[in-house]
């Protein structure tokens, strides 16, 4: 049986190894891992640094989960546009005008890529879509169903264009 020895230390390996003193011996602020085949030893020292990689690129630490407020923000965002977009709108299509779609193309085709352009449009209507907005004018450009407060609208202006950015991966109010 041969011994693997590693850079770290003992320590660090606490972090890894919730058994690292009956897995491991300490010799000169090293620690060294048993190892019975030389294949072994080949594939540890092939794949470590990738699945460190790895692991430091998913760890909450590299990347923190949003705040409370952003989360409750897209939940609000995706409440607002299950009550009143996804009728035309489901999973970012549009059953109405097929170029008119919430994906990045078409948003950018059609002038409505940033979240105040999605906003007036939203507010005000364009072409087959009406408006939502409190004071939306003229009559027949805008919804007859309940409208939506500034503020409600700025919100779900900002989800839309999340989700156009992610591609619309999913529309869950959970």
């Amino acid at each position: 049986m041969r011994l693997l020895s590693s850079s770290a230390s003992a320590s660090s390996c606490n972090l890894f190894c919730s058994s690292h003193k009956a897995n491991a011996r300490e010799s000169e602020g090293k620690f060294q891992v048993p190892v019975k085949d030389k294949d072994f030893e080949f594939q540890i020292k092939k794949f470590a640094p990738p699945l460190t990689a790895v692991l430091l690129a998913v760890s909450p630490i590299c990347n923190p989960p949003e705040s409370l407020g952003q989360t409750l923000d897209i939940q609000r965002g995706a409440t607002l546009f299950n009550r009143a977009c996804i009728g035309c709108h489901d999973t970012g299509g549009n059953i109405i005008q097929p170029g008119a779609t919430l994906f990045p193309n078409d948003l950018q085709r059609n002038g409505v890529d940033t979240e105040e352009e999605i906003f007036s449009v939203t507010y005000y209507g364009k072409g087959r879509m009406p408006g939502f907005g409190e004071k939306c004018t003229p009559r027949g450009q805008c919804t007859f169903g309940p409208r939506l407060q500034d503020e409600e609208i700025k919100l779900l202006s900002e989800f839309v264009k999340l989700q156009a950015e992610q591609g619309w991966p999913n529309v869950s109010t959970e």
